[in-house]
């Protein structure tokens, strides 16, 4: 395990810094596209490209604490431009690159939210973005400097050691203590929440984190998510960064297209550590054929790390089931619980062990309560997101924030050294989620077993029909494995029912059958599946493929899709019970 305590660097500059001096040719980045042979970065020569970026970055007027907007596709030159604008003490915010079936207008209508409340002061992108953006750079009340393209900058030339001696002294002004870099919560209506992150917090976070899966300098991260979220950026960017390791970068819209590409950089390069959202699980079981698998060997990771959302045992048992015959090894399941307002992650699994699955009544638990059953008719298994990280503390509270019964279920408040210290510019919504003792209240529902962490769905998501909570988790995981329904594209919530003065269960669910009868059966089969886990569905809407919106992680988004849902309610655009 590496001992951080000889790891030198205050700040995250001077840490690459040290690595730049004491293992300059050691791998830092493997920049993986599927048509080229990898770009491999060393410490050195991302540093040396970093300080050009630095110095360009400093002759155009970007100043120390200014908010640099970053939305580029896939590139090499991305990581020494974010490291460049950390070496003058601005902060990089990486912004998600736009799909094209997006609209220009609402692209700006998103960033001048962000610009509202994050201060965006310049953008750097891509040429080919430039029409799309420019009519907001040019808009009168726009806070932005002006739009740059620094993938055609001009960085041959060496700098001279002046302009060495004067970035040195810029970075020495730069304290542990200050802003970082500012990152933006996930969301699909629109990026709301802006969180400022300081060296001290995601240092800090490096080595507790690290500790917990005890990274080592034999580890090598193998990474297709986006830079935008927290996981990609914190867990698969950040720390192994940090901790002197190599991680190896692929294009999430290549991902996309081609799942495979995960398990070709990982079997060619013996990735250790891998971190993905649950629903990933799901697709690349379901995806990839035991022809795009061949020549393909898994047996190098030791731990692939499942976050972002609740875990679901029946999306582990079915990535082992489908890859442990190419050598991944159950041991390597592991799970983790994270969020950006604490970094990343608050509590991990035991590093190099599965994680535990605990065999919950599901009635109790609607109940608020945790009791263990063996009864399969009315058993929920729940895989534990494991126990807390040093630096950390978590509480299972109610409806008025008073903590819950040893056995009790309720909404997850966290503490951290890693902890953000507010929204930037949004007292109001600060205020909502973080009290005067440092608590923050994570719209999280959760129980604690054993020092184990189980995340079981969002407070906002859970449906109430009679008084009796419903988990949205429950119900779509059921109707997932109905015949005909795609796996994964189904989402469930609540619809307020006015004559019986309750909620009532509302399904969505996407499939290709498109013949009325078809559909009918379908719907059959969904109403029958919900009796079987004691859930009346109320309605179900079935939709085309690629119907559903995602969210920036990826998945379907329950709010987003419940209004689309309501608002097209009398268009002909689905099957409606």
């Amino acid at each position: 395990m590496i001992d951080f305590s000889v790891l030198k660097g205050e700040t995250l500059w001077e840490r690459w810094q040290y690595f730049a001096q004491t293992a300059p040719e050691k791998e830092a980045i493997i920049h993986w596209c599927a048509a080229n042979e990898p770009f491999r970065w060393t410490y050195a020569s991302l540093l040396e490209t970093a300080n050009k970026f630095s110095h360009y970055l400093r002759n155009i007027g970007v100043k120390k604490g200014d908010v640099c907007a970053i939305i580029i596709r896939h590139n090499p030159n991305f990581y020494p431009l974010y490291l460049g604008i950390v070496g003058i003490g601005a902060l990089p915010s990486v912004l998600a690159y736009p799909n094209p079936r997006l609209h220009p207008e609402k692209f700006r209508q998103g960033l001048t939210g962000m610009a509202e409340r994050s201060g965006l002061d310049w953008i750097f992108t891509e040429t080919a973005l430039e029409e799309m953006i420019l009519p907001f750079v040019e808009d009168k009340n726009t806070t932005v400097n002006e739009l740059f393209f620094p993938l055609e900058w001009n960085l041959d030339k060496a700098l001279n050691t002046i302009t060495i001696q004067e970035l040195s002294e810029i970075r020495a002004e730069i304290k542990s203590d200050e802003p970082m870099l500012l990152q933006h919560s996930s969301g699909t209506t629109g990026i709301q929440k802006p969180v400022v992150l300081s060296h001290d917090a995601i240092l800090n976070h490096v080595k507790n984190y690290g500790k917990s899966i005890q990274i080592s300098n034999d580890d090598k991260v193998v990474s297709w998510l986006p830079l935008y979220h927290d996981m990609g950026l914190i867990a698969a960017f950040h720390v192994p960064l940090a901790c002197g390791i190599p991680s190896i970068q692929i294009d999430p819209f290549e991902w996309v297209l081609a799942p495979i590409l995960m398990f070709m950089a990982a079997s060619e390069e013996k990735a250790t550590l891998g971190w993905l959202p649950n629903f990933a699980y799901n697709l690349m079981a379901d995806k990839l054929s035991d022809e795009e698998m061949e020549d393909i060997s898994l047996a190098s990771f030791r731990m692939m790390i499942n976050c972002s959302e609740p875990v679901r045992h029946e999306s582990h048992k079915k990535f082992l089931d489908r890859f442990k015959n190419f050598g991944f090894e159950e041991d390597a399941l592991g799970a983790m619980y994270a969020m950006a307002e604490t970094t990343l992650t608050v509590t991990q699994t035991e590093a190099n062990k599965r994680a535990i699955e605990l065999s919950v009544d599901r009635e109790q638990l609607s109940n608020g309560k945790v009791e263990v059953s063996n009864n399969l008719s009315k058993q929920k298994i729940c895989v534990s997101s494991g126990k807390l990280i040093d630096g950390c503390q978590v509480n299972i509270v109610d409806d008025f924030r008073n903590v819950v019964d040893k056995s009790g279920v309720g909404e997850i408040a966290v503490k951290s050294v890693s902890m953000f210290s507010g929204y930037r510019n949004y007292p109001e919504k600060t205020a909502e989620v973080l009290d005067e003792n440092g608590w923050y209240y994570t719209g999280d529902i959760g129980f604690l077993y054993n020092n184990e962490l189980f995340v079981i769905g969002r407070k906002k998501d859970i449906i109430i029909v009679a008084g009796n909570n419903i988990y949205p988790e429950d119900i779509e995981d059921v109707i997932s494995k109905v015949e005909n329904v795609i796996p994964g594209r189904v989402i469930a919530f609540g619809e307020d029912d006015i004559e019986l003065g309750t909620e009532q269960v509302s399904i969505v669910a996407e499939t290709s059958l498109v013949s009325d009868d078809e559909l009918t059966k379908l719907r059959v089969s969904i109403l029958r599946a919900g009796m079987s886990i004691n859930v009346n569905i109320h309605t179900v809407y079935l939709v085309p493929p690629r119907w559903l919106i995602k969210s920036s992680s990826g998945k379907p988004s329950r709010k987003a899709n419940r209004n689309r849902i309501i608002k097209k309610n009398d268009e002909q655009v689905w099957s409606k019970k």
